[in-house]
C-alpha cells in the first residue's frame, strides 16, 4: 500500500518520512488536528499508531474516512458503473457554478455524479468516491485550486493558447471526470489498508477537537500565517459540491499574521493532555521560529527544534530560494 496522489497545498508528502522519523517511539496514537491531504495520518497509520485525523473541511474529512479510518473497503467496478450511470443534471452546482469553476455541460456531470453517490449505503465508498471526485475536479483545475478566475480557467484549457504561451498544452484539463476518477481508481483502492489500530476521522472546529480527542501526541500543521495559505478559499467550492450548499468561510482559520500569535496562545493553553505536541511551520511564514519558540516556553521547559531546508514549489517551477521547514517537538510538563 502507499499514500495516493492528492495534489493538496501545503501536503508534508515530500517530507513525511523526515517527520514521522521524529515520533517519539513510546507514543501509540496520534491526532493530526489539521490533516488536510492526510500524508502524515497516513504515515503513523503504516507505522502502526492509532491515528484520529481531523480537518474542519469537509472533503479532507472525507479524504481521512477514506484513507485513515477506512480498513478494509474499496469501490468495485459495480460501484462505479453506478456513479457514473444517468444523463446529466441541472442540479446545484450548474445553477451556481457554470462558467466559474466549469463549462456549464460539465457541471451537469458534476450534478448527476454527486447525486449517484449520494445513494450510495457504505460511507467508506461513498467517501473514497468523493475523494476520487476530488481528485478528478483537481486535475481538471488549472493550479489544482479554485482561486482562479474564469477567464483564466478557459485560457489555460485552450491547449492550443497554452502550448504557444507556456509550452504545455494540459490535454488533462480536458479530459472528463469519469477518465480522471478511473485514472485513479486502482491507486486509490490499493491504498487501503488494516493497520489493526480503530483509527478514526472528524470533521471538528481545530478548538473542539483537542477538547474531545485523546492522543499520546498532536500534531500540528495549520496554514502557514503570511504565505499562501487560504485553504478555505482553494478548497471550499469542493465542500459545496459535497453539500449542494454554498459554504461560510471558518472563523479560526490561522491564517492571518496580526492574529496568528493570539491563536497560538490560545491553542497551545488547551494541549495539556497531550504528552508530546508537534508543530510544523515554516521560515516563510509568522511568527518566527524565535516567537514561536518564546511562547511554547510559557508551556514547556522540554523543546527541541529540528530543521530541514526545503525547496517548494510553485506552478511547477522550483524557486530558487530554499526554506527552512521546522518541526518543534514538545514534551508536556
Amino acid at each position: 500500500m502507499a499514500y495516493p496522489k492528492i495534489n493538496y497545498i501545503g501536503n508534508k508528502e515530500k517530507i513525511v518520512e523526515w517527520i514521522s522519523s521524529l515520533i517519539p517511539e513510546d507514543a501509540s496514537s496520534i491526532l493530526d488536528v489539521f490533516c488536510g491531504g492526510c500524508s502524515v495520518g497516513y504515515m503513523a497509520k503504516l507505522k502502526g499508531l492509532t491515528v484520529y485525523a481531523n480537518d474542519i473541511l469537509k472533503i479532507n474529512y472525507h479524504i481521512a474516512q477514506a484513507l485513515i479510518e477506512n480498513n478494509h473497503t474499496i469501490l468495485e467496478d459495480a460501484d462505479v458503473d453506478c456513479i457514473f450511470a444517468g444523463e446529466p443534471i441541472e442540479g446545484f452546482v450548474f445553477h451556481n457554478f457554470a462558467d466559474r469553476y466549469y463549462f456549464p455541460d460539465e457541471c451537469k456531470d458534476l450534478d448527476m455524479i454527486r447525486e449517484n453517490i449520494s445513494k450510495i449505503p457504505d460511507k467508506y465508498k461513498k467517501a473514497l468516491a468523493l475523494t476520487l471526485m476530488r481528485r478528478a475536479m483537481i486535475r481538471k483545475m488549472p493550479y489544482s485550486r479554485f482561486t482562479i478566475k474564469w477567464d483564466k480557467v478557459k485560457e489555460l484549457r485552450d491547449e492550443e493558447f497554452s502550448y504557444a504561451k507556456y509550452g504545455r498544452r494540459r490535454h488533462y484539463h480536458n479530459q472528463s471526470f469519469e477518465f480522471h476518477f478511473k485514472d485513479n481508481l486502482q491507486e486509490y483502492n490499493n491504498s487501503v489498508f488494516n493497520n489493526g489500530k480503530e483509527n478514526k476521522a472528524f470533521n471538528l472546529d481545530v478548538y473542539d477537537a483537542v477538547e474531545s480527542i485523546d492522543a499520546d501526541i498532536i500534531y500540528l500543521d495549520p496554514p502557514y500565517a503570511g504565505t499562501m495559505n487560504d485553504y478555505f478559499a482553494f478548497y471550499g467550492f469542493l465542500d459545496a459540491y459535497i453539500e449542494s450548499a454554498v459554504p461560510h468561510p471558518f472563523d479560526n482559520n490561522f491564517t492571518d499574521k496580526n492574529t496568528i500569535i493570539d491563536q497560538f496562545d490560545r491553542l497551545f493553553s488547551k494541549l495539556w493532555k497531550y504528552k508530546y505536541w508537534m508543530l510544523s511551520y515554516n521560515s516563510r511564514s509568522k511568527p518566527t521560529k524565535e516567537e514561536i519558540l518564546k511562547l511554547l516556553s510559557q508551556y514547556s521547559s522540554d523543546v527541541e527544534v529540528h530543521e530541514m531546508s526545503y525547496a517548494y514549489r510553485v506552478t511547477g517551477k522550483e524557486k530558487k530560494q530554499k526554506d527552512i521547514e521546522y518541526l518543534f517537538l514538545i514534551k508536556n510538563r
